[in-house]
């Protein structure tokens, strides 16, 4: 809980550490196992690794539906630690505890540099009690003189508690917790032995998650585990001692060179950063991906090992972390994809790659072939090469200017061999030792590929942000002929821009929505709620819930009447806290591998899948084309597809056999249909009493009755889709009043006076649209909703910044829809909520005044 929000200085975070005398003791195991247990007893918890270690936050994040992330005082300076964990904690949502797990031996860190970097040390930087595990599987009563030493060892630690492993029987525990009463430090629980809550290891360590397909069912019964055998009220009670911390989270956007203009920051797409992953590439940093979106690009997930070619679009090339040796003959064998990559790298497309990517990038790894864009060879090592390095560039290169200095990790079991006798620039110096590649494969004259075996973190050095994205938009801004022909005017006063080197901070804001831009004493024609209240009938049935708000909600009702106005059967039906609620519970409800968002459209499914740590891709559909979908845009990979229909904010309404080709074994199809009760007889619907597999259809009550400070929805399809929904969604989240008004909504009675709203808003939409037109303003054709989107461009005479029909309309009173914060669309997009004819004169004069002004 943030106390002072402008200056955000007191933030409210409880936490732990979870510590260990030494590797082995199960840290891993009992941290994760703590999140997915306060995850299961409705609480949203966050985790952290301290150092570099990329696997076991993999785990953190699969028990919390949430990015897991590192603090480590050598990659990112020890003063970045509570930015960062304030940002961890803050970034999808605000977590409720955050449970950090420790490295290695409770102090040990760096080698030569008493403790620095240890766990001990981050854990008295964030100012968090410690929770010590203990494997006592080989020990008993000696454990006293483990905590004793580790309690006394350093005074400004603060063990609070400690959990012990692997226990061979009560009696065996019962003897080691009498031997730690001498200490004076509590004994939060006992677990005993259970190798099934072990995750498998190999030659770096924990085999990914990414690789384990039996990892959910394994940390489903881990959390089961803790919550039997440990005390998840003390744990908590330990969190909450943690101290407020201080200061500004970090924001990537902050400690960006955002006065660097990119064609992003104006122009309608993002260039596309294809960022790899599968499990053949599992190591990456949450914090770098964040930095490209912050820089303006596009990072979208591909699958080196499936998927048959690059995103499209492709600008930028980042290949992290992994484990290319063990998947070398499944990568070897994707040709299409090999071949997809070379040409890329050899066009010029600026690339990335470290440890994992420098491999798959080499002519050879153990012998198979890979890439082959580095002239080298990889191979198994009996070595482990493991440790922080400070590294310096030897010259100018993609990251960096000559003599840059960054500090980074390596941790691989494998040797790179070069085949050229030529002299190489390599892209670091490793401690004075040349390592990687930096290397010019398209002869632009500046260096576009940088391979090392060094892991960089880049929120402790941004400048490789800004670097890399500075190369991305120059490629980006090369080929016009690749970017859609409506868009090639903004890319042309963009660079224009970027020359005068003005700032512009215009580029997407998924959390941005039309009530932001609301103020008092304005009209406002930017939200679509359809009336300023409720009526009246409604209200009195929310006044009367009130009565009831005491007990417990129960929305067991609101189901079974929202089923019977679809006629579906309740199994089919979820009742939710607004559709926005919907978003987030399906982003959570499945490990999407590929998810697709067509856009334009509402802009929280592509939030909510971005929250949960999925990637989307985006299907753009075209002005030219009136933004109607051919289902063959579709990528025929796509798990999972989310459509609007009618569609916010084009207004399109897409032909129901159209979205059922989009229907498919292993695919999702969800449709929001928000806006389907203002279509008069809702004729595309895809709610219908057949069963539907694959399929979910969301609404909301929201617009139609007035009810947007109530949240009030609900979904309606496949039933294991609805199980595996409900199975993420919080206790009580559906409030009293909120089922009290679906009962009332999905009435008979409620349903024909929506249907008769739907004929008065088609009456009132016909008369807007027609005024416009006549402004000669441009509209989406066969608009169906209660808003119309209007392209604004070239409207005014002369040379007029983008966006300045809104700025002025705003002038003048009136609060439109900006269209820039959606996906596809550009600054002088504007949608314009359908009001009464009154209201709609009063719009058209005051735009017949504007025009007339320029």
């Amino acid at each position: 809980m943030v106390t002072t929000a402008a200056a955000r200085t007191t933030y409210h975070l409880p936490r732990l550490v979870v510590a260990a005398p030494a590797s082995g003791h199960g840290k891993t195991t009992v941290a994760t196992g703590l999140l997915a247990a306060l995850r299961a007893d409705g609480l949203e918890p966050a985790g952290f690794k301290i150092g570099p270690d990329f696997i076991d936050p993999g785990y953190h994040a699969l028990a919390t539906g949430r990015p897991g992330r590192n603090l480590d005082p050598f990659l990112c300076g020890e003063e970045q630690l509570v930015p960062l964990l304030q940002h961890g904690a803050e970034v999808p949502t605000p977590a409720d505890v955050a449970v950090i797990e420790g490295v290695m031996g409770l102090f040990d860190g760096r080698m030569g540099a008493d403790g620095w970097a240890s766990t001990a040390h981050v854990a008295r930087v964030i100012s968090a009690p410690v929770v010590l595990v203990l494997d006592i599987s080989q020990v008993s009563r000696t454990v006293a003189a483990w905590v004793h030493g580790l309690h006394t060892f350093d005074p400004d630690t603060r063990i609070s508690g400690v959990i012990l492993n692997k226990a061979g029987s009560v009696r065996h525990s019962d003897e080691v917790i009498s031997a730690l009463e001498a200490t004076g430090i509590p004994v939060l629980g006992v677990l005993p032995r259970d190798a099934g809550v072990e995750a498998p290891s190999r030659h770096l360590g924990l085999v990914p998650v990414a690789e384990r397909p039996e990892a959910t069912a394994s940390l489903d019964r881990l959390a089961g585990q803790i919550a039997a055998h440990v005390d998840l009220t003390k744990v908590l009670a330990i969190a909450h001692t943690a101290p407020p911390l201080t200061g500004a989270a970090w924001d990537p956007a902050d400690v960006l060179d955002l006065q660097r203009v990119s064609v992003q920051r104006v122009s309608v797409r993002r260039p596309v950063v294809a960022v790899a992953g599968g499990r053949a590439f599992t190591f990456r940093y949450a914090e770098t991906t964040e930095l490209m979106s912050a820089a303006g690009l596009e990072p979208v997930i591909f699958d080196p090992v499936t998927d048959a070619t690059l995103p499209e679009g492709t600008a930028g090339l980042y290949l992290g972390g992994g484990f290319p040796e063990v998947h070398a003959l499944e990568l070897a064998g994707n040709a299409a994809m090999i071949a997809s990559v070379r040409q890329a790298i050899a066009a010029g497309v600026p690339t990335v790659a470290e440890c994992a990517g420098l491999l798959y990038l080499c002519r050879t790894v153990d012998g198979v072939p890979m890439v082959g864009a580095v002239d080298a060879d990889a191979a198994m090592s009996p070595k482990l090469t493991l440790g922080y390095r400070t590294a310096v560039a030897a010259q100018d290169h993609l990251l960096g200017p000559a003599g840059r200095r960054v500090t980074g990790h390596e941790f691989h079991r494998t040797l790179v061999t070069s085949r050229s006798d030529a002299d190489e620039d390599p892209g670091w110096l490793l401690e004075g030792v040349a390592d990687g590649f930096s290397l010019d494969p398209a002869g632009t004259g500046s260096p576009t590929l940088h391979a090392s075996y060094l892991h960089v973190h880049w929120a402790g050095h941004p400048t490789l942000a800004d670097r890399f994205a500075d190369a991305v938009h120059a490629y980006a801004t090369r080929r016009p002929a690749e970017v859609p022909e409506h868009e090639q005017p903004l890319l042309a006063r963009a660079a224009q821009k970027s020359v005068r080197g003005e700032a512009d901070h215009q580029h997407e804001n998924l959390h941005h929505h039309g009530d932001a831009d609301v103020a008092d004493g304005l009209v406002d024609l930017a939200v679509n709620v359809r009336v300023p209240a409720p009526p009246a009938w409604l209200t009195d049935v929310l006044r009367a819930s009130v009565e009831e708000v005491a007990a417990y909600p129960d929305p067991s009702r609101a189901r079974e009447a929202i089923a019977a106005a679809h006629r579906v059967a309740t199994e089919r039906v979820l009742p939710s806290a607004g559709g926005a609620e919907l978003f987030t519970l399906l982003a959570r409800a499945r490990p999407w591998r590929a998810p697709v968002v067509v856009h334009p459209q509402f802009t929280e499914p592509e939030a909510a899948l971005r929250a949960a740590g999925h990637h989307p891709r985006r299907v753009i559909l075209s002005a030219r084309t009136g933004f109607r979908l051919d289902p063959a845009q579709v990528p025929a990979d796509a798990d999972l597809v989310i459509i609007g229909n009618p569609t916010n904010p084009t207004g399109v309404l897409h032909p129901a056999d159209h979205l059922r080709r989009l229907i498919r074994p292993g695919r999702v199809l969800v449709v929001d249909e928000a806006f389907m009760d203002a279509v008069p007889g809702e004729p595309e619907s895809l709610i219908t009493p057949d069963e539907l597999d694959g399929v979910l259809v969301l609404r909301s009550l929201t617009k139609t009755w007035g009810l947007a400070g109530l949240r009030a929805g609900y979904a309606v399809g496949d039933p294991a889709l609805i199980t595996a929904l409900a199975g993420q969604q919080p206790p009580w989240s559906v409030s009293t009043p909120a089922a009290a008004a679906m009962i009332a909504c999905t009435s008979d009675p409620a349903r024909a006076l929506a249907a008769t709203a739907a004929d008065e808003i088609a009456r009132r939409r016909e008369h807007l649209t027609v005024a416009l037109a006549d402004l000669g303003l441009l509209v989406v054709p066969e608009t169906r909703t209660p808003f119309v989107l209007v392209d604004s461009r070239g409207w005014l005479p002369g040379d007029l910044p983008a966006g300045t029909v809104r700025v002025r309309l705003r002038e003048r009173g009136f609060v439109v829809r900006r269209g820039e914060t959606f996906p596809g669309l550009g600054p002088d997009w504007i949608r314009i909520a359908v009001r009464d004819e009154s209201t709609t004169d009063t719009l058209i004069k005051s735009l017949r005044a504007i025009r007339e002004e320029a």
